[in-house]
């Protein structure tokens, strides 16, 4: 088995930006290992409160730590224009060597819709979302050997051009899914998986897929990095850890598809819905630290390269204590 690594999911939808740079970096004071960071326009409930942008808060953060960063995940489809993507990718991978991945997704209406763009149904978004893949490779490519591209596609067009910053190796770029076509597309097409807790059947159906996937574009699929972002609510007590995730992460009990939600007041009105019965099998809510390793224990034994672990409560800094101290260490890798 690979040796997993634990990253800090920094949570730019609950915390300001310099809160969030300096919890990134008490984090990795206490073993946490890199950062993930998603790149959002709005929170996910009025009650997070913030949504700053990633890419000047990915880049505070470099600078006060020492792992791996990265988006995860950005759209390149709506809200932004991929040219504009690979622009800000390849800038934080030249400033920080060895250390960005890029981490893509097809988006979500509650922060792609804010250009006033016809949101379309998922599958036109799931094309969109490989063709702009398309395009930031080939600008990654084109600008290492010195020349132009273009591109003139059924989405978007790239007239020639080239990004003038790059560093000596492009950033890997990873794709978010949690469906079998797209994981096997994933495969084919990038180098890595970021996927988020799931049931471990599901999620060792996602690998098969993008194995399969790899392997028919002739890769090794044992060399692509395998990513998983994993929620949680950890307090001092059941009842704080409980309390935490209806407050603070009520949308990881709606049991239903988010990405067509426009507002955080929609999903908010839909949050008085939510009941803690409603949280299990998708996130563990306990005090004991030791039924989180667990949980832990067997998505490390799946085969993720990476786990960027985000409690939903405030108390970060308590639960990197205990976390940092108790649990990861605990984990075997």
């Amino acid at each position: 088995m690979t040796d997993v690594q634990f990253g800090y999911a920094a949570m730019l939808e609950q915390f300001a930006p310099a809160e969030a740079v300096a919890l990134s970096h008490y984090a990795e004071e206490h073993g946490f290992s890199g950062v993930m960071a998603a790149d959002h326009f709005q929170p996910w409930v009025p009650a997070q409160g913030q949504s700053s942008f990633v890419w000047s808060v990915l880049a505070a953060i470099a600078e006060r730590t020492r792992g791996d960063l990265g988006p995860g995940v950005t759209a390149p489809t709506f809200r932004w224009h991929p040219a504009m993507v690979a622009q800000a990718s390849a800038t934080l991978a030249s400033m920080y060597p060895g250390r960005h991945w890029l981490g893509l997704g097809s988006g979500e209406a509650l922060n792609e819709h804010i250009v006033g763009q016809y949101w379309p149904e998922a599958p036109e978004r799931i094309n969109r979302m490989f063709e702009a893949i398309e395009i930031i490779k080939k600008l990654f490519a084109a600008s290492l050997a010195g020349r132009d591209t273009k591109h003139a596609g059924q989405y978007y067009k790239l007239e020639s051009t080239r990004l003038w910053t790059m560093p000596e190796v492009a950033p890997e770029i990873l794709v978010a899914t949690a469906g079998p076509v797209t994981a096997k597309r994933a495969g084919k097409t990038v180098d890595g998986l970021i996927t988020v807790g799931a049931p471990l059947e599901k999620i060792a159906m996602l690998f098969a897929k993008f194995d399969e996937g790899a392997r028919e574009a002739g890769k090794d699929p044992s060399t692509m990095p395998k990513v998983l972002q994993l929620h949680m609510s950890w307090a001092p007590t059941d009842e704080e850890a409980s309390r935490n995730a209806m407050v603070e992460w009520p949308n990881g009990g709606m049991r239903f598809p988010k990405g067509d939600i426009r507002s955080p007041f929609e999903l908010e009105q839909m949050a008085k819905l939510v009941r803690p019965e409603d949280f299990e099998g998708r996130m563990v809510i306990s005090a004991d630290p030791d039924v989180h390793r667990a949980s832990i224990q067997r998505f490390a034994d799946l085969g993720f390269d990476r786990i960027y672990l985000h409690n939903v409560g405030r108390n970060q800094r308590e639960w990197i204590d205990v976390f940092g101290r108790d649990v990861l260490p605990a984990i075997t890798r």
